[in-house]
């Protein structure tokens, strides 16, 4: 047996997975968007697409992401805004050097900004 499977409740349904993929990013790392101007804070990683199909199908086809990938749930940031953004792994750079993330829902996951990551709150480590 080569795959593994999960519910997600974002798609609402059990989503297979192979039993080892290669997160590029952990949680707490800033990362940026490869094509648009936006960054974030990884929050949750899954290990393949586990989106709704809606959301899958309204990508244009010509930039739409493999699934069979790790796809990250981000709190994000552009010039304008503060929002959760889901993104593919082949879509996101590291980008600590941009410095501190400025988003109202870091404090409820995580420690300040260290210089290079956000170290989650001890409270949910335990």
């Amino acid at each position: 047996m080569d795959r593994a499977s999960f519910f997600s409740a974002q798609a609402g349904r059990k989503v297979d997975a192979p039993l080892r993929t290669r997160a590029r990013f952990g949680i707490g790392e800033v990362v940026r968007h490869r094509v648009f101007d936006f960054r974030g804070v990884v929050f949750d990683i899954d290990p393949v697409f586990a989106n709704s199909e809606e959301w899958y199908e309204a990508i244009p086809k010509e930039v739409r992401p493999h699934r069979e990938q790790p796809f990250y749930h981000l709190l994000a940031e552009n010039g304008e805004a503060s929002y959760v953004a889901y993104v593919s792994q082949q879509n996101l750079l590291a980008d600590a050097e941009g410095g501190p993330v400025d988003h109202p829902s870091l404090a409820e996951l995580f420690e300040d900004f260290d210089g290079a990551r956000y170290p989650l709150r001890r409270s949910l480590t335990h």
